[in-house]
């Protein structure tokens, strides 16, 4: 319909209004909001509170270890159940003590991750312990293991280093007397070192602190820092004689076991001196190990000393022997360079590295009088030739014959170097 209103000019305006009739809809009713309390909230237990714990231990036995550790870091609630489940001795008998000892080759890469995710479970569902209530608890799982003929040491290495991995070196050095307190370790190494034992207790000692502290680390840091922890509390001497034991022969028979050994030998020497992140040690404490193990067991033989020295590669190598040439000790480093010559013969290293390597050491003396000490060198090449020639030697023995080729062919290579070193 058309309403008219006067305006106050008395002009007239039409205006059009529509009358809408709305539909009323029914409101829905809100729903209800139950408010959970926070005991309620922080419970993320839930369902499981409910069930027997037979039955929880059912469940968790179709679950993997990996899955477990994830499972444990829900609630506190559902890590005390998972913790009272791993304590139980069917569950230990099944998966820790089965294939801790002697698994097939088969089997050795499989185990060996399968104690990985155990220490990633140890460490997950013990995260809200101490440092010290956490290694208690793992060590009472493992401690009937252990046994005086032990091969499961390499398993027990990894989980243990799992466990650790980013912590720092507060609480590695607290593990490392934690185990020391529980298993007598720097008193069996004290027995060792200052006693005349068997090989059989060397042994022991050797799997024990390579199989569990050094030879799962996975870097260099890591090594570094225990094996130094394992060092600290002996003397220069007894260090390096226990440096033997861990990295030397496990037989004193035979030269080839002997020449096996160098390669570890030479591994555990450029952990010490690489990058050195530890406090209180330095190069010199490198070097000063290093001249006491080659008189141990008894003074070995230079070609021995020569190859361990060309392992430890062009650095270290250089530095032995300069702190020998300041020290005025040129007689025994000629020896010496003569042998690394040798080695680079015999094992087919190239002859430039030993030419190089002289070159170097010659610079340490600053005064062309000092450079012609070097002399010994070919001083000690014609002792070593005149030696072979002497008659003494059986040169219808065959190994002797060839020694003494090698030594020439060592010796005309290297000068020939040499030249062409001074003509370029």
């Amino acid at each position: 319909m058309i309403k008219v209103r006067k305006t106050t000019n008395n002009a007239r305006k039409c205006s059009w209004t529509r009358k809408s009739h709305h539909l009323k809809t029914p409101q829905r009713p809100r729903p209800v909001r139950t408010v959970m309390t926070r005991s309620q909230c922080t419970s993320a237990a839930g369902f499981f509170n409910g069930l027997p714990a037979e039955v929880f231990h059912m469940i968790l036995d179709q679950m993997s270890v990996v899955d477990i550790s994830v499972f444990s870091m829900v609630s506190k609630e559902l890590t005390s159940c998972v913790v009272s489940y791993i304590s139980s001795q069917a569950w230990r008998n099944k998966t820790i003590i089965q294939s801790f000892h002697n698994p097939t080759l088969l089997e050795q890469r499989s185990t060996l991750e399968h104690y990985r995710h155990l220490g990633l479970l140890f460490k997950r569902c013990t995260l809200l312990l101490p440092t010290k209530d956490r290694l208690k608890f793992i060590f009472s799982k493992f401690s009937q293991c252990f046994t005086p003929d032990c091969t499961g040491f390499s398993r027990y290495g990894v989980l243990l280093q799992t466990l650790i991995a980013g912590w720092d070196e507060l609480e590695c050095h607290r593990v490392f007397c934690f185990l020391c307190e529980q298993t007598n370790l720097l008193l069996k190494t004290e027995a060792l070192l200052t006693t005349k034992p068997g090989r059989y207790q060397e042994l022991q000692l050797r799997l024990f602190c390579r199989k569990v502290l050094l030879d799962p680390c996975q870097n260099q840091p890591d090594g570094q820092f225990w094996l130094v922890q394992l060092l600290k509390p002996w003397p220069l001497v007894s260090q390096a004689h226990l440096l033997f034991i861990l990295f030397g022969p496990l037989l004193h028979e035979g030269e080839v076991t002997f020449r096996h050994a160098l390669w570890d030998l030479a591994k555990c020497i450029l952990m010490l001196s690489g990058t050195l992140q530890v406090k209180g040690w330095s190069t010199d404490s490198v070097l000063s190990i290093l001249e006491e193990l080659i008189v141990i067991p008894q003074p070995w033989y230079l070609e021995n000393v020569a190859r361990l020295l060309v392992l430890c590669g062009s650095s270290l190598c250089y530095t032995f022997l300069a702190s020998k040439a300041l020290n005025g000790r040129l007689d025994e480093i000629s020896r010496v360079i003569i042998h690394i010559i040798l080695v680079c013969e015999k094992d087919g290293y190239h002859m430039s590295w030993a030419v190089k390597l002289v070159q170097q050491i010659c610079k340490v003396f600053s005064t062309a009088p000092e450079r012609k000490k070097l002399q010994h060198v070919l001083k000690a090449f014609k002792n070593v030739n005149n030696n072979s020639l002497s008659p003494g030697n059986n040169f219808e023995d065959r190994e002797t014959f060839q020694t003494f080729c090698i030594l020439l062919d060592s010796s005309a290579r290297f000068h020939t170097k040499l030249l062409h070193m001074f003509l370029k």
